[in-house]
């Protein structure tokens, strides 16, 4: 039952962890302390953008932008307040993805993974025997372009969740392009040409079920890693914390604040930039008595863009990255395994590696 579905193992308790779940290392650096006793502010750590401050007069954008290239050079990572999405929306939301985990096996089992495919409900993709497993049950699918939607995914989801996700879907494809054209005008490249990569670019969702584990410090709920992705923004659905990124060498949890999304820049925007912006390598931490919700976004250019360096960036620098158009580079991503930022040193160019 494991290989299904963790939600299904840990109903009935378990005396012993099965090998594959259990971290070849210690997975947290930060979970050393009690997750009470983590300094609760450090989240105020994590930058704060206000998308209403690009709306004011010029100071206030101005001192907004600096902030959000200063962030972008230095974390990769930061919560969007203000971002314009209906609030009653997002909890509507919410509400769908908690009751989708609620559903009998059976039913989820309608959306699984098949034999070949990355799409679906169901575990951590198997490409190796001695691969390790993450406790989590997730539901990963493309949404768009609309003609790459798998049709035995989103389409036949329940009525309720299916129309509330086509709406949240539709909302943020409005904010991740202005996020996107605020990271170009940011690197004082060509906004209009990076708005254009991205519209209507390839994006796909991922609804992840964290149950909890009666020894959360030998398992990890997401491998670390960095997003392959342009930028990718997170909504934690039901207010359990686990979300942690890695600083100056240190895993850190992040305490979400309420009615904020979580953006992390993925490694497209790192190539993009040729390096002067960071992807935020990141991982998930499980809870031993809650389950924890979350769903993530992921943006990225259109399946025939070219993903490389901003030509405006290289007029007096050297590429350190190499140019792949996006169709293939999500199959390159697809075909490896996640481990931290593996996959960007892949893109580097020869001279780099």
């Amino acid at each position: 039952m494991d290989r299904i579905s963790i939600q299904e193992l840990i109903k009935k308790p378990i005396q012993h962890i099965p090998s594959r779940y259990l971290v070849d290392e210690e997975p947290a650096v930060a979970l050393s302390f009690p997750c009470d006793e983590i300094n609760s502010s450090f989240g105020s750590t994590i930058p704060i953008i206000d998308m209403n401050s690009f709306l004011g007069d010029e100071q206030n954008k101005s001192l907004e932008l600096e902030k959000l290239h200063s962030t972008c050079k230095e974390l990769g990572v930061f919560q969007l307040v203000n971002h314009g999405v209906d609030l009653l929306l997002v909890e509507k939301l919410k509400n769908e993805i908690q009751e989708f985990y609620k559903l009998p096996l059976e039913e989820k089992l309608r959306y699984k993974i098949r034999p070949g495919d990355f799409e679906g409900y169901g575990q951590t993709i198997i490409n190796s025997e001695d691969q390790k497993v993450d406790w989590a049950d997730r539901f990963y699918m493309i949404t768009n372009p609309t003609r790459r939607r798998k049709p035995h995914l989103l389409p036949e989801l329940p009525s309720s969740l299916r129309e509330t996700l086509e709406a949240y879907i539709s909302e943020l494809q409005k904010l991740s392009l202005s996020i996107i054209a605020l990271i170009a005008e940011a690197l004082k490249i060509d906004k209009k040409e990076v708005v254009e990569m991205f519209e209507n670019g390839m994006q796909s969702v991922r609804m992840t079920y964290y149950p909890p584990c009666p020894q959360p410090n030998q398992v990890i709920g997401l491998t670390p890693h960095s997003d392959a992705s342009g930028i990718t923004i997170l909504l934690q659905v039901n207010g359990v914390e686990g979300f942690q990124i890695k600083k100056d060498g240190v895993w850190m949890p992040v305490k979400i604040i309420p009615d904020a999304f979580v953006v992390n820049l993925g490694d497209v925007i790192e190539i993009l930039s040729n390096g002067l912006y960071k992807s935020t390598e990141h991982r998930a931490t499980v809870n031993s008595e809650k389950e924890r919700i979350s769903i993530a976004m992921f943006f990225n250019p259109k399946f025939e863009a070219q993903v490389g360096p901003s030509p405006s960036l290289l007029i007096n620098n050297s590429p350190i990255f190499r140019s792949m158009q996006m169709d293939q580079y999500v199959k390159a991503f697809f075909s490896q395994r996640l481990n931290g930022k593996t996959f960007l040193d892949y893109m580097k160019t020869k001279e780099e590696i």
